[in-house]
């Protein structure tokens, strides 16, 4: 989710000296989940710029003292009342004009450094990945650990860390029919973005190689290696193709 795209001014209504039509900016899409949660997703493409003003709401609606969580994912938020508003209508005009006033924020996190093995058995889906980018096997596996990602959000299983940065050549769409198994530590794609699965089970996404970093450790002072604005690399330990 992002910065509004500006559209194209007609600049024909200035000939008669009159100023040209100011760009409408687009709108972010709130909707309702539930009777107390709230989804803003930021309008335009799904890159870093959108991912900073969705960082800079969420610090700015952790001082709202009716909202009891606040859960910013990919160019997406999450906001949960406390209790049920009496006016949802004021609440998305509320979310609409806290968006507006957000600043782009960058977070300056750490740089984690994650060794793979590319290919051999858990490489599942490059043989797939190679077919639909027409790239060789090694092409491929260049592209991504040339790569330097940004952590944007951590959900969908704890810890895990959804990354942006892929490089559009290796985009591969997830799975139709999900592994059922797809283990611990694969170093996965799926759609235009690429993480580490941090539970062993069914996934969507595509397996390219293997981790052996533990993603995340639930004794651990901090269990979750990766925090949003972190940069990630991965690093070829092995190549077996």
């Amino acid at each position: 989710m992002t910065s509004p795209i500006p559209q194209p001014i007609n600049r024909s209504s200035n000939v008669l000296g009159k100023p040209p039509r100011m760009a409408q900016r687009r709108q972010a899409q709130i909707s309702t989940i539930g009777a107390r949660a709230f989804l803003l997703q930021a309008p335009g493409d799904f890159d870093l710029p959108a991912q900073r003003r969705i960082w800079a709401l969420a610090h700015a609606l952790r001082q709202w003292d009716d909202l009891g969580e606040v859960v910013p994912g990919m160019t997406n938020l999450l906001a949960i009342f406390k209790t049920t508003p009496e006016d949802p209508d004021v609440v998305t005009t509320r979310l609409r004009d806290a968006w507006e006033r957000a600043e782009s924020i960058d977070i300056k996190g750490k740089t984690i450094e994650i060794s793979v093995h590319y290919g051999g058995e858990h490489a599942i889906d490059l043989a797939a990945l190679c077919d639909r980018s027409g790239l060789t096997d090694r092409e491929a596996v260049r592209l991504h650990h040339e790569g330097t990602y940004t952590v944007f959000a951590l959900g969908s299983a704890p810890g895990f860390g959804y990354l942006h940065g892929l490089d559009p050549r290796i985009h591969m769409p997830r799975k139709t029919v999900p592994s059922l198994k797809m283990v611990k530590g694969c170093v996965t794609i799926g759609g235009m973005q690429t993480g580490v699965a941090v539970l062993t089970g069914p996934n969507g996404w595509n397996s390219i190689g293997f981790a052996d970093l533990q993603m995340f450790d639930p004794t651990a002072a901090v269990p979750a290696i990766m925090a949003p604005g972190d940069t990630v690399r991965f690093l070829p330990e092995r190549i077996e193709l």
